[in-house]
């Protein structure tokens, strides 16, 4: 019996303010590293450490990658990084159905997100009211892809695998991790894009979609 939901943050409950940030990031460096690659380095470099400022995030990414970043470049992935969270806005369907699901559900939010953006906007929209807890990659300092990210969280809620529901927007990210800690998992596919064999394309699904795993 599923008693708990774990929700992704960005791009599952929260659409960005622009085009894929970390594409972005990977394209302004330059990084040539696949991007299977890139985005678990770039997220454990970014994503699990509370740093002073986005500039100082981004030489520490820099770094990572051994890429000889200008200030013009630090400037650009700066402004672009700020204009993605102040422009964020959930999607339309998301606080009816958080509430509605909540009443039925316990719902945990785990996020892979930089320190800087994340609690503006779940401020901004009053979103943090639906959630029993909160994992955000920054304050713990593992991401999903680490292997004891979800079975940690697990064991703090003194739930069995198979009592959990991911539901995120990445296969690599949200999806794999959670089927690899025993958990079920559905993906959030808005621009049915991809193929998967548990997908719902709004969360005004996921009830139905549940009930067809049980």
């Amino acid at each position: 019996m599923i008693k708990v939901l774990f929700f992704d943050f960005w791009g599952t409950l929260v659409e960005n303010g622009v085009w894929s940030p970390i594409k972005q990031v990977r394209t302004i460096l330059g990084i040539k590293a696949p991007f299977s690659e890139y985005v678990v380095r770039m997220e454990k470099v970014v994503m699990t450490k509370n740093f002073d400022s986005l500039r100082e995030a981004f030489q520490a990414l820099c770094a990572d990658f051994t890429v000889l970043c200008t200030e013009e470049q630090l400037d650009s992935l700066v402004g672009m990084w700020n204009k993605s969270w102040m422009l964020a806005k959930p999607y339309e369907e998301v606080g009816e159905m958080l509430q509605q699901l909540a009443q039925k559900y316990r719902l945990v939010l785990v996020s892979n997100t930089d320190c800087f953006s994340i609690n503006s906007v779940l401020e901004k929209y009053a979103l943090k009211r639906y959630f029993e807890k909160i994992v955000f990659s920054c304050e713990v300092g593992k991401i999903k892809t680490d292997e004891d990210f979800f079975p940690t969280i697990l064991l703090d809620l003194q739930l069995l695998p198979q009592e959990g529901l991911m539901v995120g927007d990445s296969l690599q990210s949200d999806i794999e991790p959670a089927e690899r800690a025993g958990m079920h998992a559905i993906l959030i596919d808005r621009k049915n894009s991809r193929e998967h064999g548990q997908k719902i394309g709004s969360l005004r699904e996921l009830e139905k979609k549940i009930g067809e795993l049980l």
